[in-house]
Formats: structure tokens, sequence, C-alpha cells
């Protein structure tokens, strides 16, 4: 009975800050985002990953710690730690949809920080090594954290499930302040 609530249950204006005019829009919407957040949110995790356990391509730690020493970030492993974790656990929290706000708050501030470091040098286009990707990332994290994460996650019980204008603000506050703090060091 739970699961047929859950997945079938037509939108109400308390469930959604956007009205939903049919329950089979509120049953795409709802399968939409969450096709967004898994696809999106694994990806991430699977970027984190390559840099702290070195699978999926990735380096590993050591090695892609010496790529953030050349940068300029000592120590470099910290840094690559940092960097992975944020990447690894904001990935898995947007995939799943749990604390949602401040998993994208990870994902954003990775990538302010990329953008000012690496990529903002070099254009838009990624073709060129610019911020086309970066700002890609960035801005769909933001769009998850102010639509919300939908009925179909772990944050649907509770107040921050809903998205809005709080939680986009709370997600992109962070990842700035986060992203201030690495480019003071």
């Amino acid at each position: 009975m739970l699961a047929q609530r859950i997945l079938y249950r037509p939108a109400s204006s308390e469930d959604s800050p956007v009205p939903r005019t049919t329950a089979s829009a509120s049953y795409a919407a709802d399968w939409g985002i969450l096709l967004l957040r898994l696809t999106f949110g694994l990806f991430m995790a699977g970027h984190g990953a390559q840099k702290l356990f070195g699978i999926f391509g990735g380096h590993g730690l050591s090695a892609t710690g010496k790529g953030f020493a050349a940068l300029g970030y000592h120590p470099g492993k910290l840094f690559a730690a940092l960097c992975g974790l944020s990447e690894f656990l904001g990935g898995l929290g947007l995939a799943v949809g749990l604390l949602t706000p401040l998993a994208a708050a990870a994902v954003i501030g990775v990538m302010i920080t990329a953008v000012a470091t690496v990529t903002g040098a070099h254009g838009l286009w990624e073709t060129h090594g610019g911020v086309e990707y970066s700002v890609a990332i960035t801005v769909t994290a933001l769009a998850i954290a102010a639509i919300g994460p939908g009925r179909l996650t772990l944050d649907r019980f509770f107040r921050w499930g809903t998205g809005g204008w709080g939680e986009a603000a709370l997600a992109l506050g962070l990842g700035g302040v986060s992203a201030a703090i690495v480019l003071s060091l």
C-alpha cells in the first residue's frame, strides 16, 4: 500500500510547489527527476571514485594528489581527498535524494573551484579545456536543489524535500563559501 501511495499517488498542491494538472504528468515528473538524479549523481560519484579509489579508469588518491600539488594545493593528497569525497558523497546524495541541498552544495563547490583554478583560463568550450562542462554540472546540481528531488527520494519526508528558493540559495551559498575557503588556502 505504501509503495502504491509513493509511486502512483497524484501530486497535490501540498506535495509540490508546482501544481500538477493530471496524475500522469505528476507520475512522469517524479520518474523524470529520478532519472536525472540517478544519472547525474552516479556519474558524479564515479568521478569522485576515480580520484579516491582509482577505479573506473581513475588514477587514485596518490596520483591525483600529485596533480593537486602541481596546481598549488598543499598537501595535494588532502585536497584530492576533499575533492574526491565531495564528488563521491555529493553524487551519491543526489542519486538517492538524501540531504539534496547539501549534496548539491558539495558538487557546486568543487565545480566553482575547478573553474577558478583549471578551466577558467581556457575559455568556454570543453574542446579547448574550457568551463562548459563545469558550468553544466554546477547548473544541474543547482537545478535539482531548486526543483527538489521529487517524491521518489529519501528526502521525501523532510521539509527540504520539496526544493525551492531557500534550498537553491543554501546549495549555491554553501558551495560558493566552500570554494572560497579552498581557493584562499
